[in-house]
């Protein structure tokens, strides 16, 4: 194992003996809040002699919860190894515990402490709005906050399913779906009218009143009432149809069909269910599944599967009341919710809850009929869903044993940072940072540097040391590029967690290249004093042929891997990641400066004084070439604005 590994393995493996001396400290600090702390309910916060939150809790009475702390008879490893970290303590008072609970929920999503259960996954969901703000109003998809006046629905679990909801309700109710302003510069149909997808209400092919009506029978399907809309439907066409009217009658015929179609898409449909949210809990091997299921207006708005973090010792009941609390902090709690263990709090969560709904939220664990069958299902997701993970990473850790045994590296890497650098011809140039680990590719933690030295000139790269960071270099130089790249995250490394004690520091280190670029690495890790990471590059093979890489490491020869061996392919698949995220950030940053103009760059010229020069000159290059009487003449720019930005383009180099 690496000198980190072996670190880490001792701190988890210390004796109880041990471990129980060891917070003496911590205790003598968390009893010195007791004398002031009040008896009423609150939050508090665990802090390290750094600063970093270690762990936030709730609690009816805050001295009886902070005192049970200086008791260490009974207490796990893991809180004592908490209670060993601790140097300060935080505290808020709170008027009810319910709002306590709320309290604690956003600040553990805020501060994301070590020692509570997190939940990791925190994306938001999308929703359906029919605005309220046109006398047309438009259908879309809305992700954030609701802040547009209309009606919203949802949420729905991803992209796909509100995508497909959508495009049920434009081809059943023909709803615009364009913008207020393109709605106001149409002249005739578009393309969404013609392929039988919107009424056109922006060129009067349909009445106000008539399109008001449709809106509502689109409210009524999103509120559950697709069945009466689809038979006021066959109503209608079955008239059409008397009347020989055959081309409305397949207008409706064709506007059934598409309710039919997304009915028979939800796996499930409970009449009268109304707004549920349906959450099993599965644990195994020491983690755990949370599966929410969304049921909106009796139909499946789709699932999500969340993998909490937290401590082996967490019992599903627990880990559900963690989960609880932060997932709908962000999320808006439904009517009711039915779960598959009874949280830890539930009668406390159930209050939390309804106030940050803003009504009363029923919080039920089934027993019997529909709803309990629901909940099974719910939780034969979450079980298949915990065995593909569980699954995948073992795949993942044989493949780290894999590549610790061919590279010769004391264990299996726990944390693996992957760099390449993209440019064109030095310009615009960006390193890439990716980090893989146990659960394979860790994406929040990848990074992009804007390399600042790309644009001098080198004086140093021919001896093998580069310049430093903000020393100029020749323009396409990779070595010195890595070489910044590589100081940079690591003096920043160094600075903010020189004990290693943040999971931040990598057991190995992958540079996409040969021996130079290992080079350039090894000789920042020897200015840095790093000497016990990781090192090693892989370089295409003639003609970059995929498949006859050599790698590179310190003070052995070069070798190979069979073509065909799993461990080539895992390394073939972090280098590509690598490249895949550097030449990503780069064109991003490339697109970025080409739509950048001139003007952004004079001082205290806003965006109305620069909008009105480009309407005036008609472009950036004739505002540089215009005299001080026709800049003048713009409106919003007076005689010392006019001079500023001629002796701008003019009397300075830039």
């Amino acid at each position: 194992m690496t000198n980190q590994q072996k670190s880490k393995s001792k701190a988890v493996n210390k004796p109880a003996a041990i471990i129980t001396e060891a917070p003496i400290a911590g205790v003598a600090v968390i009893e010195g809040y007791l004398k002031t702390l009040p008896g009423g309910p609150g939050v508090y916060r665990m802090i390290n002699a750094k600063g970093d939150v270690l762990y936030v809790g709730k609690a009816k009475s805050l001295k009886k919860r902070v005192t049970s702390y200086t008791k260490l008879s009974g207490q796990a490893n893991r809180t004592r190894r908490m209670i060993m970290e601790t140097a300060s303590m935080e505290f808020v008072t709170t008027h009810t515990e319910a709002e306590a609970l709320l309290l604690e929920a956003d600040l553990i999503k805020r501060y994301r402490p070590r020692y509570n259960i997190l939940l990791r996954d925190d994306k938001s969901f999308p929703s359906i709005l029919l605005t309220g703000d046109h006398a047309f109003p438009q259908v879309l998809k809305h992700r954030g906050a609701q802040s547009r006046k209309g009606d919203y629905f949802g949420p729905f679990a991803s992209a796909w399913a509100v995508n497909e909801t959508l495009a049920t309700l434009q081809r059943a109710f023909l709803l615009r779906s364009c913008s207020d302003t393109v709605f106001a510069a149409r002249t005739r149909p578009c393309l969404q009218h013609q392929i039988k997808r919107c009424s056109a209400p922006c060129v009067d092919r349909i009445s106000e009143t008539d399109y008001l009506a449709s809106v509502a029978d689109a409210r009524a399907f999103l509120t559950g009432g697709s069945r009466t809309i689809q038979q006021q439907f066959a109503d209608l066409m079955q008239k059409a149809s008397d009347a020989e009217a055959f081309e409305k009658a397949a207008g409706y015929r064709d506007r059934i069909r598409a309710l039919t179609r997304i009915q028979a898409r939800h796996g499930i449909n409970l009449q009268g269910i109304g707004e549920t949210d349906v959450i099993a809990v599965h644990q195994a091997g020491g983690q755990t599944c949370v599966q929410v299921f969304f049921f909106r207006a009796g139909a499946n708005y789709g699932n999500c599967a969340y993998f909490p973090s937290h401590s082996r010792d967490d019992d599903a009941e627990m880990v559900l009341d963690a989960f609880l609390g932060q997932f709908y902090s962000k999320a808006q709690p439904p009517k009711s919710i039915m779960v598959s263990h009874t949280p830890a709090n539930r009668q406390l969560m159930r209050e939390a809850l309804s106030v940050r709904a803003g009504h009363a939220v029923r919080l039920t664990r089934p027993h019997r009929g529909t709803k309990l069958n629901l909940v099974n299902h719910a939780l034969a997701n979450a079980v298949d869903a915990l065995n593909r993970r569980m699954a995948e990473s073992a795949s993942q850790r044989r493949l780290l044993e894999g590549l610790a045994q061919a590279l010769n590296l004391d264990g299996a890497p726990e944390r693996i940072e992957v760099y390449d650098n993209s440019h064109v011809s030095g310009t615009k140039a960006i390193g890439g940072m990716i980090v893989a680990g146990p659960e394979g590719f860790i994406k929040k933690a990848y990074r992009k540097f804007n390399i600042r030295g790309a644009q001098g000139i080198n004086k140093g790269i021919d001896k093998g040391t580069g310049p430093d960071i903000g020393d100029g270099f020749t323009p396409g130089d990779d070595y010195a590029m890595m070489r910044e790249v590589l100081k940079r995250r690591f003096s920043r490394a160094l600075k903010e967690d020189p004990d290693r004690t943040g999971g931040q520091w990598p057991d190995l280190v992958l540079i996409d290249g040969g021996p130079g670029q290992l080079g350039v690495t090894l000789d920042v890790f020897a200015e840095l004093g790093i000497e016990d990471v990781g090192v090693v590059a892989i370089a295409k093979g003639p003609d970059r042929d995929a498949g006859r890489e050599k790698i590179y490491r310190p003070n052995h020869p070069p070798i190979s891997l069979p073509p065909r061996d799993p461990v080539l392919f895992f390394l073939q698949r972090l280098r590509d990641e690598a490249h895949r995220f550097a030449i990503g950030a780069h064109r991003e940053k490339r697109s970025k400066s080409m739509s950048r103009s001139t003007l952004d760059d004079i001082p205290s010229i806003g965006a109305k004084r620069k909008k009105a020069l480009l309407h005036h000159f008609g472009a950036a290059k004739a505002v540089a070439d215009a005299g001080r009487a026709d800049l003048e003449a713009v409106e919003g720019i007076n005689t010392s604005t006019a001079n500023r930005i001629y002796e701008w383009f003019h009397e300075t180099e830039h």
